[in-house]
């Protein structure tokens, strides 16, 4: 019966043409729907349309263009903070002193292998004071721990470089990639007023120090700054061109609910805070240093993967720190989860760079 169909249908057109015009549309409308019943009666109940052209194209193209689940975060550079007390009082400490807790070291050695495992290639060891614990032997087993077994690319530290002493670098200065030292003044009394003072000794002739011996012993120096409201008009321009460090890492204060900000805070900081345009403005007087590298709040804030005292991550998304469970828990795979780590910022601000001191090529 379907072979008629197209006989009917130029049948209905032509008597339907003999009409006047006036009562044309009249006429269409009802063998516009005979045709469509007939069409559907001869395909059967069961046939279904096909789609408008190039639709199913576009729909099996965005299939093919769906991405599965995001790989795991690779923890490719890791801030191991085990120990949060420390012997100097900076006002602005975004780690603060809230436990003495430090993991046996074959804990620490086991949790170090897992990050290996999962991909780490530079170990940073920060604080606190990193050199407190144990007078620098606990760090220094890490530190040959990590270059000599793991075999990482690059170790490093974070200091104040107030406990430091010549010996440590004679048992374990050839392990040890980078030596930084925090210093945010080269006026002696505004680092008494920072918080960086002992005593009689003097943070900055210490730091000189520092500097020959990581020269002797063959160690990358750095030099780690927090600018903050006493030292933002300061000129720094010559002494760390004298200092000569590989990287002059520049902070802009930063607060954290809970460490440096708030009710359960140990530091109260908001007095060191400055501007986004004060900031820019030391950046610019000091734009001439070849090895400053700035990061301001928002490249600082989650571009780090900080490993706390218990080797949680701790993600700092929200304006604190939130730990996640312990990668001896729940491995590092699951943990780094929690991290809320930023990795397009981390390599944007510069995050991945020549960092051991084979492949630094300096001139001891």
């Amino acid at each position: 019966m379907w072979m008629l169909v197209p006989f009917a249908f130029a049948g209905k057109l032509l008597s339907s043409l003999r009409k006047p015009l006036g009562s044309l549309w009249g006429s269409v409308v009802p063998w516009f729907f005979w045709l469509r019943s007939a069409l559907w009666l001869a395909g059967g109940k069961n046939t279904r349309l096909a789609p408008p052209r190039g639709q199913g194209e576009r729909q099996e193209s965005r299939g093919e263009e769906e991405e599965g689940p995001d790989p795991p975060t690779t923890p490719t550079s890791v801030n191991y903070h085990f120990t949060r007390q420390c012997n100097y009082k900076c006002g602005f400490c975004f780690h603060t002193a809230k436990t003495s807790f430090v993991l046996p070291l074959a804990e620490a050695k086991r949790g170090l292998q897992m990050l290996q495992e999962a991909g780490m290639e530079k170990i940073n060891f920060s604080g606190g004071e990193p050199f407190i614990h144990d007078r620098g032997e606990y760090l220094g087993k890490l530190v040959r721990f990590c270059k000599e077994e793991l075999r990482l690319p690059s170790v490093s530290i974070v200091s104040n470089g107030s406990l430091i002493r010549e010996r440590w670098f004679q048992n374990y200065g050839e392990y040890l990639d980078i030596l930084a030292i925090s210093c945010d003044s080269f006026d002696e009394q505004v680092n008494v007023l920072i918080g960086r003072g002992q005593g009689k000794k003097n943070h900055v002739e210490n730091l000189q120090k520092l500097r020959a011996w990581c020269r002797d012993y063959r160690v990358a120096f750095k030099i780690n700054s927090v600018i903050n409201r006493f030292n933002v008009d300061e000129d720094m321009r010559e002494p760390i061109k004298a200092l000569n460090p590989v990287r002059w890492k520049v902070f802009q204060c930063l607060l954290i609910e809970g460490e440096n900000s708030g009710e359960e805070a140990l530091r109260e900081a908001q007095q060191f805070v400055i501007s986004d345009e004060e900031f820019e403005g030391f950046l610019d007087r000091h734009k001439e240093v070849s090895c400053l590298v700035p990061e301001s709040n928002q490249k600082m804030k989650d571009s780090y993967l900080i490993l706390d005292e218990y080797m949680r991550f701790l993600n700092c998304r929200n304006g604190r720190k939130d730990p996640s469970k312990s990668i001896l828990d729940v491995g590092v795979e699951e943990a780094i989860k929690f991290s809320g780590f930023d990795e397009k910022m981390f390599l944007k601000r510069g995050g991945k760079y020549v960092w051991s001191k084979a492949d630094l090529k300096l001139d001891w």
